[in-house]
Order: structure tokens, then sequence, then C-alpha cells
């Protein structure tokens, strides 16, 4: 069975612990050190395996976290951006839906 070491459940508590650290709290992203990619009104979030798949074997300079997250966080942390920050993508992603992308 799957542990993933961090112990938040819910997306929001995920990109607060983890993501906006990189990408910003209000999910703007930033350039300096690194260039990290806005979130906010992303067409790149309309296919929700997109973000999955980055979040899952990273893109670009950001890390993969398929080792540290497992499918639920993932599918969270997916859903959550896809529906804040100007986003409007209401079709859910699964546990279910993650693990065939691993």
């Amino acid at each position: 069975m799957f542990f993933s070491p961090f112990v938040h459940r819910d997306g929001a508590a995920i990109f607060r612990a983890v993501c906006q650290g990189c990408h910003m709290p209000d999910a703007k992203g930033a350039t300096g050190a690194g260039n990290y990619p806005a979130l906010v009104a992303n067409a790149k979030l309309a296919s929700a395996a997109y973000p999955a798949i980055t979040v899952l074997k990273g893109r670009h300079g950001m890390p993969a976290f398929a080792d540290y997250f497992d499918d639920a966080q993932v599918a969270e942390i997916v859903n959550y951006v896809r529906t804040h920050f100007d986003n409007h993508y209401a079709d859910a992603l699964t546990a279910d839906d993650v693990k065939k992308l691993r």
C-alpha cells in the first residue's frame, strides 16, 4: 500500500502546504530564480490529465510528486486548482483516473 508523507488530504491544504511555495498564494506564478507558471485562468488546465501528469511526473523545472502524493491527493490538488483561481473546469478527476496515469 502506498503511504504519502504528506498529511494533507484536501486540495486547498495541499496547495497551501506545497504548491504555493512556487506558484504563489494567489497562483499567479513568479519569475526569478526559476520560472513558476501562473495557474490563474490557465487554459492548459482544461484537460485534467495535463495537470495530473505534471504533478506526477514533473515538467520543466517542477519536480515529480508521484512518490509523495497518493492517487487521491493528486486528484484533490488537480481538482482544487481546476476549480479555483478563475478556473472553471467542472469535470472532476478521480483517484482511479490518476492511478491509470501513473
